[in-house]
């Protein structure tokens, strides 16, 4: 990949590691598809990148080639408290990029957490000697990103507890702004409650069709909403961007020419942009 093409020096570790939670209660809205893109965009511009899969259906994992029968050690144990979060990281084709896979056992976990006291802080608990890693620099995350499952359930209140920021991908679709509202909220409610350190990093617009009045309205209803906090890169609607994750692979790796692949370098570049422009104890 052309890292040349984002015209972003990246890659350095002059910042502390930047953890930001990828957010939705609605599914459908290429929450997966853009943490795994985002992620391959970052990594081709020199970040080094763990994505965290806390969706029991794993579609992140697969998404990145991690076959489900080699998820020996998932997101499970590792919130469950059986090992290390370091050990449950599996490298992936892309260089620098790197995932802590799920499997379905996720989907019992909140039941099992629900008694605990720290049951809302376990992931920022575990995520704590990536904050503190201690290996050569060049070997150190630079970014995390934690793909939510699409509700506002314990496992996406523990990625919102330990993260810096959130990022919501958002479908240019007629309800967007309704769920929009509710996250908004949810995000509130846990810096209140569980992170004061809590921000909105960004919304990102996804499926775009330039063809349909509908998306172009939505488009024009979020940004009077949120105003700059929408990011310039909208995601376009694309077949290949939909044909990669059956093929185990990123768009970037897919066929980095088509539409999707060179929007998404675009929103690593913003996004990187924007963190520049973060005081330095963000």
């Amino acid at each position: 990949m052309n890292a040349d093409r984002t015209e972003v020096k990246a890659g350095s570790s002059s910042r502390p590691l930047r953890i930001i939670a990828l957010a939705n209660q609605k599914g459908g809205v290429g929450k997966t598809t853009t943490a795994i893109n985002l992620g391959t965009a970052l990594a081709a511009i020199g970040e080094q990148v763990l994505i965290i899969d806390l969706d029991p259906q794993g579609n992140a994992s697969t998404g990145l080639g991690i076959d489900r029968r080699k998820r020996r050690l998932s997101t499970y144990d590792v919130l469950a408290g059986e090992i290390p979060l370091l050990q449950a990281v599996q490298a992936t084709a892309v260089p620098r990029l790197s995932v802590a896979p799920s499997t379905m056992d996720l989907l019992g976990l909140e039941m099992e957490m629900a008694s605990a006291q720290d049951r809302a802080h376990r992931l920022r608990r575990v995520l704590e000697p990536v904050v503190n890693d201690e290996r050569p620099e060049e070997e150190r995350f630079t970014y995390v990103l934690i793909d939510c499952p699409p509700s506002l359930n314990l496992l996406t209140i523990n990625a919102l507890a330990a993260a810096h920021a959130v990022l919501v991908p958002l479908q240019c679709e007629f309800f967007a702004l309704e769920g929009l509202s509710q996250l908004l909220r949810t995000v509130e409610q846990v810096r209140g409650a569980l992170n004061p350190r809590l921000a909105i990093q960004g919304i990102v617009l996804t499926m775009f069709d330039p063809r349909n009045n509908l998306s172009a309205q939505v488009v024009a209803d979020v940004r009077e909403f949120m105003g700059d906090k929408v990011y310039e890169t909208m995601i376009p609607r694309n077949v290949r961007v939909s044909e990669a994750p059956s093929h185990g692979k990123p768009v970037l790796l897919y066929d980095l020419k088509c539409a999707g692949s060179q929007a998404y370098l675009r929103l690593a570049s913003e996004i990187i942009q924007r963190e520049g422009r973060l005081p330095a104890a963000a």
